[in-house]
């Protein structure tokens, strides 16, 4: 299932396979370059599974609720790392109240929770509102510790 991305140039849909999320592409409409992800992206337990399964980058994916206080806290964080590491990783949102089986999956029992998926499978967890800074840490260490 695809990931429709907004083209920056000529604002026309482009479908993105998961695969393909932190690589430059171009624009089925106008041909311009289309950059990688670099914003959080929304997702579903179907869509997370292929994100995560398929993606070549480390994924961050950011559990939290909308009622959440210091989930809206770490959102811009969560959207400042995601720019920052456009193309070397791609970040997700799982919202826990649409999506209660994702976080009872990774045994989220506090949220923000800021889990870190490389190859496939979950190399660092942590709740609590964290720093932009300290997120692109964990993606570039799971980045460094890829095949081992």
């Amino acid at each position: 299932m695809p990931v429709i991305r907004k083209c920056p140039h000529c604002g026309r849909g482009n479908r993105i396979p998961a695969a393909h999320l932190a690589d430059t592409g171009r624009c089925g409409a106008c041909k311009d370059a289309l950059p990688p992800a670099d914003e959080p992206i929304e997702v579903d337990a179907p869509l997370f599974d292929e994100i995560v399964g398929q993606v070549k980058v480390p994924v961050l994916v950011d559990f939290w609720a909308a009622w959440c206080g210091p989930c809206r806290m770490a959102a811009p964080e969560v959207a400042r790392a995601a720019k920052e590491m456009a193309g070397q990783a791609v970040v997700l949102k799982v919202d826990t109240e649409r999506i209660p089986e994702l976080a009872a999956r990774y045994n989220v029992r506090g949220i923000p929770n800021f889990a870190v998926f490389a190859d496939g499978r979950l190399v660092q967890q942590q709740a609590g509102v964290v720093p932009a800074k300290l997120l692109e840490q964990w993606l570039k260490a799971a980045a460094g510790s890829r095949g081992a």
